[in-house]
């Protein structure tokens, strides 16, 4: 029995049925997501990044495609992979904020 501060005697909560409890949580859930979604949707995926994201990979694909005999390729190939890395890090830091 539980006792009150006034010294009554108070009741217990009953806890939500499990249905309940995971109905909540699941729309809980479905609102951090779209919450999330709509913030890389408005600060992430501007149209700069866009064009990074396309024109990064398809330098690697250039690479790839034309060879990759000499130094300079393999340097060109570490460039354009750094490029598609460092916007990629830049949506995780978006998505953090």
């Amino acid at each position: 029995m539980l006792v009150s501060e006034d010294g009554g005697t108070a009741t217990r909560a009953r806890p939500a049925p499990s249905g309940e409890a995971n109905a909540t949580t699941e729309f809980a859930r479905k609102r951090f997501d779209a919450e999330k979604t709509q913030r890389l949707l408005g600060r992430g995926l501007p149209i700069e990044w866009s064009a990074q994201m396309i024109a990064s990979i398809c330098w690697i694909a250039s690479v790839v495609a034309y060879g990759l005999s000499s130094t300079g390729d393999w340097l060109q190939l570490c460039a354009a992979s750094a490029w598609l890395l460092a916007n990629i890090a830049s949506l995780k830091t978006s998505e953090t904020e």
